[in-house]
């Protein structure tokens, strides 16, 4: 019980913005509260019309908000320097429903002096419990919904944004500088050369080469994250681009289906991962 009373209270709770709509949402269900429920001997305020009744009331409801408008002014500013903790935040209500008992409680004893002050104040206290517990346990629930949708939007489109980053293939050469950047679905394999990566990949539809200065072991860590494979000592493959898996019996081949690119070999090393990899990913 200590260890969640000392837990922070989430910022939402007293931020600029659902500060604001606490108190609005609080006045308007005490306005209507009042003129339903007629709380605090209410009916004895003003003698008059249903009409001239709402008017008074709305006055000493606002009057009364004032206390809640005072309070969360405090918070919001406190919580910017200061964290609020759950047990603190729950007796900073409870202060609240304190100074607003005693307001009417002052407020009914004015217009009722005959009354017992102990009395007026406890039928006060249970009235502002509801009046201010209400909307703040619906308020609440809607803030922790709201605030829960956001972070889903956010994480959508922080991973719509990796997606769209994985989409662009980076390649980088020995001393690390960026050479050359590939659409994923553009790129087609890799191929070992001396000192040398060829890197095959389809521009305007043609066929293309780009001589990088790196080796293909780099190149295998690099691309660890992706569909590009290595298959073969001198070959990593793009396997999104792989349409068929022969075998044959000098060896198992891979076919990319476009025209002047030859079968990719798999080597014995490489032959299980790699057909693994393929049955996984056609399927």
């Amino acid at each position: 019980m200590d260890e969640l009373l000392k837990q922070k209270i989430p910022p939402y709770i007293y931020s600029r913005q659902n500060s604001i709509k606490l108190i609005l949402w609080t006045a308007f269900f005490a306005l209507v509260f009042i003129n339903i429920y007629k709380p605090f001997n209410s009916p004895s305020w003003y003698p008059v019309s249903e009409f001239k009744f709402f008017v008074f009331s709305s006055l000493v409801i606002l009057t009364g908000v004032l206390v809640v408008v005072i309070s969360r002014i405090i918070m919001y500013h406190r919580g910017k320097k200061h964290d609020i903790t759950a047990g603190r935040y729950g007796v900073w209500i409870l202060l609240e429903i304190l100074c607003m008992s005693l307001f009417y409680t002052i407020y009914t004893l004015s217009l009722n002096p005959e009354r017992e002050w102990l009395s007026a104040f406890k039928e006060s206290a249970i009235n502002t419990s509801l009046v201010l517990l209400i909307p703040y346990f619906v308020l609440h629930l809607l803030f922790a919904y709201q605030e829960k949708e956001s972070r889903l939007r956010e994480l959508e489109e922080g991973n719509a944004e990796t997606t769209r980053k994985q989409e662009v293939i980076s390649f980088y050469d020995e001393k690390n500088e960026l050479r050359l950047s590939v659409r994923r679905d553009h790129l087609l394999y890799l191929e070992s050369a001396d000192n040398y990566v060829c890197i095959w990949y389809l521009n305007k539809g043609q066929l293309a080469k780009f001589m990088l200065r790196n080796s293909l072991k780099n190149m295998e860590e690099h691309l660890a994250s992706t569909n590009i494979l290595r298959c073969h000592r001198s070959y990593m493959v793009n396997f999104d681009q792989v349409k068929v898996l022969r075998r044959e019996k000098d060896g198992i081949y891979l076919e990319l289906g476009i025209e002047k690119v030859p079968d990719i070999p798999i080597s014995k090393t490489y032959s299980e991962k790699a057909t693994h990899w393929f049955m996984t990913w056609s399927s």
